[in-house]
């Protein structure tokens, strides 16, 4: 049976080409749309939808390729969307909350231009499409797929800046892997409150802990005049020093919603220590506690949650759940 399949490129290291000197840069023609596929069980719309570095890409890129999607929806039984690994998670993570057809997605790039030694460009593309056209990867939200891995869009960070191996999944594991001959899914992605917005903006900045982080930090900076809320990296389990809480608390008292990961690359954040800066000190004046999601991510999730128009306890159940 032969699947139909859009792809759309937006540029990255995928459609970059490396010069004499080693510096990577954009290319007028994309060298993934050079590529002759002749799967006879694929028919394939080919989309140069953007070609930016994906350090180029905001939310309003995500939202233009969540319509996208939403204007095809009906027409394909698959879409591969091929984006630089920089922010690629970030994208993922955005269209893996918007109202998605139950077709597979996929995302995928590469970490070494096209005319590189050693370039993954063409076999990521190709594993992505084999991911894209195969039954079983429908309704699994949108999908990574790497260096013959198949990660879900929630969990998935980039952990190198060069190997080919950088992203994986960490305290989970891929949902899946690419054999030679088959695709195997060993796990299940979990269900997500989606939404359908047609504007995302707004101002929520991450700002990192750090020990003896006191009075003046940059979090005494913000008020609700510059910023729509804030995601704070804080230590360990979910800790802060005791002055940069007295300023988060002081953010919090002017409306101004706050979420918090940790720092950690494994692990989850949770309220244990009932000491001054402590996580349970820190929930007790209003800092929600975001699940296993990184920091880029948790803004992404806050950030939809405002443009769509949560508030009170409303907010907190989708930003805890």
């Amino acid at each position: 049976m032969t699947k139909k399949i859009l792809v759309l490129h937006t540029g990255g290291t995928i459609s970059m080409t490396a010069d004499d000197t080693g510096n990577v840069n954009p290319t007028e023609n994309n060298p993934m749309t050079q590529i002759d596929i002749d799967w006879k069980h694929l028919d394939l719309t080919v989309v140069d939808f953007l070609n930016l570095p994906s350090p180029h890409i905001k939310p309003s890129h995500m939202l233009a390729l969540y319509h996208k999607i939403r204007e095809t929806a009906g027409q394909f039984d698959g879409i591969v969307i091929t984006h630089g690994t920089d922010t690629l998670e970030e994208t993922a993570y955005f269209l893996d909350t918007m109202a998605i057809p139950e077709i597979p997605i996929v995302l995928t790039g590469a970490m070494r231009s096209s005319n590189e030694l050693g370039s993954d460009g063409v076999y990521n593309y190709l594993s992505a499409l084999r991911v894209a056209s195969h039954d079983k990867a429908a309704d699994k939200g949108v999908l990574v797929v790497m260096n013959d891995e198949i990660h879900a869009a929630k969990y998935v960070t980039k952990t190198h800046t060069t190997n080919v191996s950088t992203f994986q999944t960490p305290t989970h594991g891929p949902l899946g892997i690419i054999m030679k001959h088959d695709i195997l899914f060993f796990k299940t992605a979990e269900p997500r409150v989606r939404f359908d917005l047609n504007k995302i903006s707004g101002t929520v900045p991450i700002i990192k802990a750090y020990a003896g982080m006191g009075d003046g930090s940059i979090i005494s900076l913000l008020s609700p005049d510059n910023i729509d809320g804030v995601v704070i990296e804080a230590l360990g389990a979910g800790n802060i020093p005791p002055s940069a809480a007295l300023e988060l608390k002081n953010l919090i008292d002017q409306g101004v919603p706050v979420v918090l990961v940790s720092r950690c690359f494994n692990g989850i954040a949770e309220p244990v220590y009932a000491y001054d800066g402590g996580g349970v000190t820190l929930q007790e004046m209003g800092v929600m506690f975001v699940k296993e999601l990184n920091a880029p991510k948790a803004r992404l999730k806050l950030l939809i949650a405002l443009n769509a128009g949560l508030k009170g306890k409303e907010l907190v159940d989708y930003i805890e759940g």
